[in-house]
């Protein structure tokens, strides 16, 4: 299965260049967040793929107008056998922000999903806006991981784990592919494509 997995800043090849047939060997499309609605709209629109999504914390999405794209926030989404859970957002830097967690909060959201978590038998994909504490993030708040992300990864031992956040202009900090334990982490600043294996 070929993902498409974006984040941040919009593709000019993908977007301002496309062409038609660029999408066409592209299975799912996952979009981890800081993304214009009418960019997501237009991937879904090109393509046959569809386009999972989580909020940066720069979004505000009006989830009756994503037209067809798919929020997977604190859910697990399966798609041809792939279970992908969703968990959007970063760190907590303005008090009562929108999108935005402390490290307390963040547990907290993960908790209420136990019962999916249960009921799926775990997930492949973990999908997020923030990366985690210590792997591929900064040290500045606004930039810094979740811990309980690496729990989640513990736990469950997922293939991917895709995030943003983490731009390419910020220099040498940027890491496209890490690994942590048995997961893959892939930085889906602009666009990458990985392979997920039948």
């Amino acid at each position: 299965m070929k993902i498409l997995v974006v984040a941040d800043e919009e593709s000019k090849i993908l977007y301002d260049y496309y062409k038609p047939g660029m999408l066409d060997d592209i299975d799912l499309i996952l979009a981890c967040g800081d993304l214009k609605a009418g960019y997501l709209s237009f991937l879904v629109t090109m393509s046959h793929a569809p386009v999972l999504y989580v909020c940066g914390n720069h979004d505000h999405y009006d989830k009756h107008s994503m037209n067809g794209c798919i929020c997977v926030e604190d859910d697990i989404y399966v798609y041809k056998g792939v279970r992908i859970l969703g968990l959007g957002g970063s760190m907590q830097y303005i008090p009562r922000s929108e999108n935005q967690y402390t490290e307390r909060a963040m547990s907290k959201r993960i908790r209420r999903l136990w019962w999916k978590l249960f009921r799926n038998g775990g997930f492949d994909i973990l999908m997020t806006h923030a990366p985690a504490f210590e792997l591929n993030d900064m040290e500045d708040l606004p930039h810094r991981g979740f811990k309980s992300f690496l729990k989640l990864m513990d736990r469950y031992k997922p293939k991917f784990f895709v995030h943003g956040h983490i731009h390419a202009t910020y220099g040498r900090r940027f890491k496209r592919l890490d690994h942590y334990k048995e997961t893959t982490v892939v930085n889906a600043y602009e666009k990458y494509i990985i392979e997920y294996p039948d």
